[in-house]
């Protein structure tokens, strides 16, 4: 079997239920309700997409799959099991760069094996052939601070699937990317999905870049933020970015959650102002009736 075969037959694609979950930071009157009775299933083996308005509660949402934080009311699970901390089988890409400045690239890939002392000939195979995967051979040696901002991704990429989770969190992963390093980042996240089908949950809130990657798409309201819609991305893959243009499900998928989101970042807008509110509660009904 080569490495290929090998990491994907070892692929063990979990599946997380959020069920009513509500998360309030403060206490008594200074609190804050930041997720309201929030359901949702990031599905096995899919890319399940979150996009809301900026400052929803997402970054929250995320905290609370890894383990990082409990919620106040409500239940996580991962395959039936409660979510009680951080774990293994829950690796998460956050919008900064996570890799350690003294290592080479290729010491980075091997650190969570390494530091768990599981570094055995098949780490080192499958290191070999994370490392070539993402196109980081030539760049073994070398360190962060001499890798591109593509070239970091990629080698935390890497790093994340060696230690083989059963879900990828992914925060707004290429938020600092250039604009055209960014699509480029999109082509070879999906085709790294496509080619192993990890169960896979990212954050964006970029409609373009949610579109062009999921399976699923989860759009949050306004904070307290919860599910206001899930649409099905039913386009085939693999996807090529002129999809967002041409392609006529991608257009209708498009203006459907864009005008959603509208709807929810008019909100943020409305607190204090009646002007607003009334704005944004006539426009939801005019909405409502197309």
């Amino acid at each position: 079997m080569n490495e290929a075969n090998l990491i994907k037959s070892s692929i063990k694609a979990g599946e997380i239920v959020v069920r009513n979950v509500t998360k309030n930071y403060g206490a008594a009157h200074f609190s804050k309700e930041v997720v309201k009775d929030c359901s949702f299933t990031i599905e096995r083996g899919k890319l399940t997409v979150m996009i809301g308005p900026s400052g929803c509660g997402k970054s929250t949402i995320i905290r609370l799959l890894a383990g990082f934080e409990q919620p106040t009311s409500g239940t996580l699970e991962l395959n039936g099991q409660p979510i009680e901390g951080p774990a293994r089988d829950r690796l998460v890409l956050f919008q900064e760069t996570a890799l350690f400045p003294w290592m080479t690239t290729y010491d980075n890939i091997l650190y969570g094996p390494r530091a768990r002392g599981e570094v055995t000939k098949e780490t080192l195979e499958l290191a070999e052939f994370l490392l070539n995967k993402v196109g980081l051979r030539d760049f073994r040696e070398k360190y962060p601070p001499q890798l591109s901002g593509g070239m970091q991704r990629r080698a935390e990429l890497a790093r994340a699937m060696i230690n083989n989770p059963q879900v990828m969190i992914l925060d707004e992963p290429f938020r600092g990317l250039d604009a055209m390093t960014k699509e480029l980042m999109w082509e070879y996240y999906s085709a790294l999905y496509e080619e192993n089908r990890r169960t896979n949950f990212f954050v964006t809130t970029d409609i373009d870049e949610a579109i062009f990657l999921a399976d699923r798409l989860l759009i949050m309201t306004n904070i307290p933020t919860q599910v206001r819609a899930v649409l099905e991305v039913d386009m085939p893959r693999p996807r090529k970015l002129a999809d967002l243009v041409e392609n006529d499900r991608s257009n209708e998928i498009k203006m459907e959650a864009l005008s959603i989101l509208h709807e929810e970042a008019m909100k943020s807008f409305s607190r204090g102002s009646k002007a607003a509110a009334d704005f944004v509660d006539a426009y939801s009904k005019r909405m409502a009736k197309t």
